[in-house]
């Protein structure tokens, strides 16, 4: 419609925190000051996933000229929109079964609990933005699809082609290789060598989920994940992403789900994660992350136990 209608695990110690990067869902939880060590000194304190320095510098410059900790995160993660972060951020990048990009976004305040968020929003290029407008003026906490633009739309923000001529390569070099890797599965034609259009199979292969996951590559999910915790102990988190790369028309990943993509609690810390979205929106290791350190674990310890629930759970499902 037009405008207006692991086993591998990579260890990295920053500040107090544990950030872990790797294929498979990571949380990165940070305490908030007084817990697990962390002092007064060690704040105001802003972190994200990758190496995404510009919106890192945004988010930092943006809390040392008054701002608060929910404006540091909104402008941290626009930042990454603006620059298409790796790809995986804001217009221009992974695009869908039907060559559209789409995007996820969240924010949260550790305060209030306030969540903010928007998915598959289309023509919008400041998805974290937009998410921030449904704290501010809705009652609501997750807006979707062609409603969240309009609503988009209706505050102000302008509408644009989400396209590029790199989204629209990546697109044509799938449809060239018959549409592989995808998402589907226990469908006719084979998705495994065929575009569709598909149609359910009379019956169900119970070895298609474990090829599927075979050809999916683990690098396509990514997103940035933020997290800002002021100088008097108040935080607040946000992701942003265009989602898995082919993902059928409609997905909603773990971005803007609080509790999976990120979670904020100003008594206790916050978290962030990255990997499978849709592995981790039936775990939510934000915010078991959150609930661990609240308890008195740190974060390292809270990062292992999370990862270690993830991978029992995946191997009870064979």
């Amino acid at each position: 419609m037009g405008c207006g209608a692991g086993q591998a695990l990579r260890f990295s110690l920053l500040a107090p925190l544990l950030l872990l990067l790797a294929p498979s869902p990571v949380p990165v939880p940070v305490p908030v000051s007084g817990a697990a060590g962390v002092g007064p000194a060690a704040l105001p304190l802003v972190v994200n996933t990758w190496a995404f320095r510009k919106a890192t510098e945004t988010a930092w410059y943006t809390l040392q000229s008054g701002g608060s900790e929910l404006d540091a995160v909104e402008r941290g993660c626009g930042q990454c929109e603006t620059d298409q972060c790796d790809g995986s951020v804001g217009f221009g990048g992974s695009p869908d079964e039907h060559g559209e990009t789409t995007l996820d976004a969240m924010i949260m305040d550790g305060n209030t609990m306030e969540v903010g968020a928007v998915a598959d929003l289309r023509r919008i290029k400041n998805a974290i933005g937009v998410a921030r407008k449904v704290i501010q003026h809705t009652k609501h906490t997750l807006l979707v699809g062609e409603s969240a633009s309009l609503f988009a739309e209706s505050m102000g923000f302008p509408c644009e082609d989400l396209t590029t001529q790199n989204s629209l390569s990546i697109y044509l070099k799938w449809l060239n290789q018959s549409c592989q890797p995808n998402y589907w599965k226990n469908v006719i034609p084979d998705a495994s060598k065929s575009c569709g259009p598909y149609k359910q199979a009379k019956q169900l292969n119970s070895e298609e989920r474990i090829n599927s996951q075979k050809r999916i590559n683990i690098h396509n999910h990514d997103t940035i994940g933020m997290i800002v915790i002021g100088g008097s102990g108040n935080v607040a988190v946000g992701t942003s992403t265009n989602g898995a790369v082919h993902k059928i028309q409609g997905r909603v990943g773990d971005s803007p789900i609080a509790g999976a993509g990120a979670y904020a609690d100003s008594t206790t810390g916050g978290a962030a994660a990255t990997g499978d979205g849709d592995i981790m929106m039936r775990f939510l290791p934000s915010y078991q992350a959150v609930e661990y350190m609240r308890t008195g674990t740190d974060p390292v310890t809270a990062c292992q136990k999370v990862i270690s629930r993830i991978q029992n759970g995946r191997a009870m499902l064979g």
